[in-house]
């Protein structure tokens, strides 16, 4: 079964869908992919048959994988119930993850600490950073020795490869942000 047509489709609905986002014309990002022009037009019309080459330059231009050029689309956005994420409680905090999909190299994670409540991190691999948001009530982060009181608004960065721990010695509930960036691992 030769299915080449249906490819060709869903290249011409990502590239055209991809630039359209961009707000770019075709003269604008052909421009930027150093393709001609007629070339891109072709792509988005589904009556092109690229290389290896062009789809590499056109992803290049988008600045996105070569698998979203071929990928079956995406719906624009998707809605996701508090229910829907992963939730799970340290003790007395709770953590929520903030990032319904997969994202390699990032956890993004809510977490909730009622008055008194303390919650041990575990250490990452080596290079990981770590930043931490107060969103409200008072958080103490404790990390390399050394120990931060933040109120709303602040943020600590450290290094994810120590010993590192949370607390709330204050009266009302804290909630805090913590966005790990991971060190590939290879």
């Amino acid at each position: 079964m030769d299915d080449s047509g249906d490819l060709s489709q869903r290249i011409a609905r990502n590239v055209r869908h991809l630039r359209e986002a961009r707000a770019l014309t075709q003269q604008q990002i052909a421009r930027l992919a150093r393709l001609p022009r007629a070339t891109w037009a072709n792509l988005e019309a589904g009556s092109a048959n690229p290389t290896l080459s062009v789809l590499h330059r056109v992803a290049s231009a988008l600045q996105v994988p070569l698998d979203e050029l071929i990928a079956t689309p995406r719906a624009a956005c998707r809605f996701y119930s508090k229910a829907q994420l992963t939730e799970r409680r340290r003790g007395d905090v709770l953590v929520r993850s903030l990032l319904p999909d997969p994202v390699r190299g990032v956890v993004l994670e809510r977490m909730e600490l009622p008055p008194r409540a303390q919650m041990t991190g575990i250490p990452h691999m080596p290079g990981t950073r770590e930043y931490l948001a107060c969103e409200s009530g008072t958080l103490t982060l404790t990390a390399a020795g050394e120990r931060w009181q933040l109120t709303p608004g602040d943020v600590v960065v450290f290094r994810g490869d120590q010993r590192h721990s949370y607390a709330n010695s204050g009266s009302e509930t804290a909630v805090g942000y913590s966005v790990v960036l991971l060190v590939p691992v290879s």
